[in-house]
């Protein structure tokens, strides 16, 4: 009975991952044609909130797409969007930099590409349109504030190790949604005084935001393959990245009902 019992466990856990369908899918932003990925649950009948993943400063990856099927198995319908566009992907920091540098001295541009995507998944049958949040990491944070500081009609935005600063601190009038920000305590790419601005910011705007900083994560601490040396400014720190997917996990059931 336990042998049984055991096999039928096993084939319901192989059928639920089986269930999450991965299609890549090619969308435009003016001139530009970007790849994205989509993840959902195929076994899902009907249209399903849906969350949009922004990349950090490396382009879109597997690590996005990770955290794009990874949604998908909470039961949304997630989209690891495209930003640097099809096959702009850097080879290395240095380059990544230069990369990022370009949307963060061209905000217009980087709300567009991100408006691009927004409405693009908008129109994927299984996305129930009205309850759509954004989250992204590092520079995708960034980008997922953009959004919002755009006017965008969602209903959450999500940054994890993001960059805060924006040159257009009065744009946050125009934020239609609820923020959450999960950031590294000792993060030295986002210094104290752009936290407090960014406060600032939401705060004068009557933004209904929540900050969270974990003691001990530096930037990048959601991902492995930042190592483990803080002192390079960069690290994965498993127990932040733990309480901030669970942070996250529970401010979407908050804002998609």
């Amino acid at each position: 009975m336990k042998l049984m019992l055991a096999f039928f466990l096993l084939a319901a856990a192989v059928r639920l991952l089986a269930d999450v369908k991965v299609e890549t899918v090619e969308y435009k932003q003016g001139d530009t044609v970007c790849e994205g990925y989509f993840a959902y649950d195929d076994a899902q009948t009907t249209a399903r909130p849906g969350v949009i993943v922004v990349h950090d400063w490396m382009g879109n990856g597997e690590f996005s797409k990770k955290k794009a099927e990874d949604l998908a198995k909470l039961g949304y319908t997630a989209f690891a969007a495209d930003i640097y566009g099809k096959g702009e992907r850097p080879k290395d920091m240095k380059e990544a930099a230069q990369y990022a540098g370009k949307f963060k001295n061209d905000r217009a541009l980087l709300r567009a590409r991100i408006n691009a995507a927004l409405n693009t998944f908008k129109q994927f049958p299984k996305v129930d349109a009205k309850h759509i949040a954004v989250m992204g990491f590092c520079f995708g944070g960034t980008t997922a504030l953009e959004l919002a500081r755009s006017g965008a009609d969602i209903v959450g935005v999500v940054s994890f190790h993001g960059g805060l600063s924006t040159p257009t601190p009065a744009d946050a009038k125009n934020i239609k949604c609820k923020v959450l920000i999960l950031h590294g305590a000792d993060d030295p790419f986002v210094k104290p005084e752009e936290v407090a601005a960014f406060k600032k910011e939401m705060d004068d705007a009557k933004v209904d935001y929540k900050f969270i900083a974990y003691p001990g994560a530096v930037h990048g601490f959601t991902n492995p393959a930042a190592g483990s040396d803080n002192s390079k400014g960069m690290a994965y720190n498993e127990n932040a990245d733990k309480l901030s997917w669970a942070a996250m996990k529970g401010f979407f059931e908050q804002v998609m009902k």
